[in-house]
């Protein structure tokens, strides 16, 4: 298991380049199981959550090639509809699989998913959104089965608006006979992305962003070429660290609209934004202003970003109150931050935290992606040397993190644990 080991007490400054983003890359190189032939993705971000969906894909049989940040996709032997919990289990977004392999087979089989433990994130939605169109589902001995003699359009209502539920039937949707109607879906910049990408291989989708999309199912989709949108959470992520610092960065790449909710709590806590074609500056001068943010499906704030902020938040000034809506188990990582000297207290979903001058080094470990992350700006912000273990976590959703903290001026540096030699 890696570790971090972060030096405390340097603001950060100058320019970083935002990756693509994780939750619509992982998203489309599913998508790409849908029809033969050979897809080109550009701006894929090279971390290990991309990587396994590389071995899924290998897995059921197509070709996978990367080219620095481009993923060529050929689907055309696809045979297997067999997804195996050794790849599954390493990353919730390969249930993302479903839908395609229905759309395309009739069936699927895919073992129950892993990823982050940050709640429990049932599949129930994509399978009742599933069943509605025709599909029946058994599960056994850790796997789910899928099968469909011929997917029909339907109108389907989310209890919630899951961004994985509306992924799913919207790419076993494309293929339907008729029309499907989902309603109450999910908004996020990534779905966007997703239906871009569909529309490109000949899908006729409308009213995507919106909480109403219509989907008329088609045939004949053809190979297709695109850019992933820039990645919001990462983006999210270097500007709060830039602020839990002090410093001044700017995103480059960024798009403004994608963050809005987040810029504008930015800038209530004192920090200066500037937004441009070309990307967002972000930085704060002196002590944070105390805030309160709730979590929501987009366009509220992202669940993604709350413990970020959180570390942030825990050296203001003042009182803040974080209302998380969306995971039940986001507050996990709150006692490695008070491991820190943070005054954070919990109650159900709601977090209040007291700001305290300054964070303290201490042994601490990485949660989950985005605990992860939190932990890392509260060590930036911290007094002395903070260690962080398990960093595999944030490695799946961040790539060259170290390489450009230390562009920005961090001091950090990563310890590999060796395997002790056999006598």
């Amino acid at each position: 298991m890696d570790r971090l080991l972060v030096t405390g007490g340097t603001r950060l400054s100058g320019s970083v380049r935002i990756a693509g983003a994780k939750n619509s890359a992982l998203k489309l190189l599913a998508a790409s199981l849908l029809a033969s032939g050979r897809s080109a993705i550009h701006n894929v971000p090279r971390i290990q959550d991309c990587l396994t969906m590389s071995e899924v894909l290998e897995h059921l049989g197509a070709e996978v090639r990367w080219y620095d940040d481009t993923v060529e996709v050929d689907a055309t032997d696809v045979r297997s509809v067999e997804a195996p919990y050794e790849l599954v289990s390493r990353m919730r977004a390969s249930i993302l699989v479903l839908g395609p392999l229905l759309a395309r087979f009739g069936r699927a089989r895919v073992a129950m998913p892993g990823g982050c433990n940050i709640g429990s994130r049932k599949i129930d939605l994509h399978i009742r959104g599933l069943e509605r169109m025709g599909a029946t589902f058994v599960s056994a001995h850790g796997f789910l089965e899928a099968a469909a003699s011929g997917l029909r359009g339907a109108v389907i209502s989310l209890d919630f608006p899951s961004v994985g539920a509306t992924e799913n039937v919207m790419m076993a949707a494309v293929s339907a006979r008729g029309t499907t109607v989902i309603e109450n879906a999910a908004r996020e910049p990534e779905l966007v992305d997703l239906a871009d990408f569909l529309i490109g291989r000949g899908a006729r989708i409308d009213g995507v962003g919106t909480p109403t999309i219509e989907i008329e199912g088609t045939d004949g989709f053809t190979p297709v070429e695109h850019t992933v949108i820039p990645d919001r959470i990462e983006a999210g992520t270097f500007a709060i660290a830039a602020c839990a610092t002090g410093g001044r960065v700017v995103l480059e790449g960024a798009r403004g609209d994608h963050l809005d909710l987040v810029l504008s709590k930015l800038a209530e806590l004192g920090a200066d934004v500037i937004v441009t074609e070309g990307g967002i500056a972000v930085g704060l001068d002196g002590r944070a202003r105390a805030v309160d943010f709730v979590t929501l499906p987009y366009p509220g704030f992202p669940t993604d970003l709350q413990p970020q902020m959180m570390a942030l938040l825990s050296t203001a000034d003042g009182t803040s109150i974080v209302t998380e809506n969306v995971f039940e188990s986001r507050f996990m990582f709150v006692d490695e931050l008070n491991r820190m000297g943070a005054d954070i207290r919990t109650e159900g979903h709601h977090a209040v935290i007291r700001g305290v001058p300054r964070l303290s080094s201490a042994p601490v470990r990485a949660l989950d992606i985005r605990a992860g992350a939190a932990m890392v700006i509260a060590a930036l912000a911290a007094d002395g040397v903070t260690e962080i273990e398990d960093m595999y976590h944030v490695d799946r959703g961040y790539q060259d993190l170290e390489a450009k903290l230390t562009a920005l001026g961090a001091r950090v540096r990563r310890e590999r644990e060796r395997t002790p030699a056999l006598s």
